[in-house]
């Protein structure tokens, strides 16, 4: 028998896909409607894949991703999303999560999935492998971009604050470090995008695929 764990903060969809799953009759699954549950569930038991949605609040999929790993580098992740998780691809690759897998995926495909991730395959749409092969060699906003995939998950966390449109010092406030520590990640993170402002960071980020639309902070 193979332990699954899906994390998701919609009940009808968390049952749907227990249920899909559990037809194969070699599949139990456990839920998780918090990553907060989800990381006491994944510290007390071992599962075979974990199915987590990308966005959830107070905590989104990709950072709960990178929680779980630190503790367990060799779990099987995949992340399970109705959302179009293509400008989140570098930061997937660079967490080390075995795939993606769209919620609009039918019995068949989901269950394959899942298959393809216990025998230690990476699972991807092919809409994607194809975008992958399109943006191959372009020196800007290609997914494998070493300037994005150079970003740490503190640095990663800066962007997405800088573009919610945070000053330093809430930043600073917010991830636990004095202004001046703050100023001294800025430089680093300016080096590495080759570029010289707040602004500019956030708008590299989002061209490199590291932010969408979702992230900035929109005009009132």
């Amino acid at each position: 028998m193979y332990h699954i764990l899906l994390v998701d903060d919609h009940p009808s969809v968390m049952e749907g896909t227990k249920m899909l799953l559990e037809q194969e009759g070699d599949l139990a699954v456990a839920l998780a409607y918090t990553p907060v549950q989800a990381l006491e569930m994944s510290a007390c038991e071992r599962f075979d894949v974990m199915l987590i949605d990308l966005h959830m609040p107070v905590m989104n999929g990709m950072d709960l991703a990178r929680k779980i790993m630190t503790d367990r580098p060799d779990a099987v992740i995949l992340v399970y999303s109705g959302y179009d998780f293509t400008n989140h691809i570098n930061l997937m690759i660079e967490t080390g999560i075995s795939g993606l897998v769209h919620k609009t995926a039918d019995r068949e495909q989901l269950v394959t999935a899942v298959r393809c991730a216990l025998r230690g395959e990476v699972v991807l749409p092919l809409s994607l492998v194809r975008q992958m092969r399109r943006t191959a060699g372009e020196p800007v906003a290609g997914m494998f971009d070493a300037e994005a995939s150079s970003i740490t998950a503190k640095e990663y966390a800066i962007l997405k604050q800088i573009a919610g449109g945070r000053s330093n010092k809430e930043i600073a406030e917010s991830i636990i470090m004095s202004q001046r520590s703050l100023e001294y990640c800025l430089t680093g993170l300016f080096q590495k995008l080759k570029v010289k402002s707040r602004i500019e960071a956030a708008m590299k980020a989002k061209n490199l695929g590291l932010l969408s639309d979702s992230d900035f902070i929109k005009p009132s």
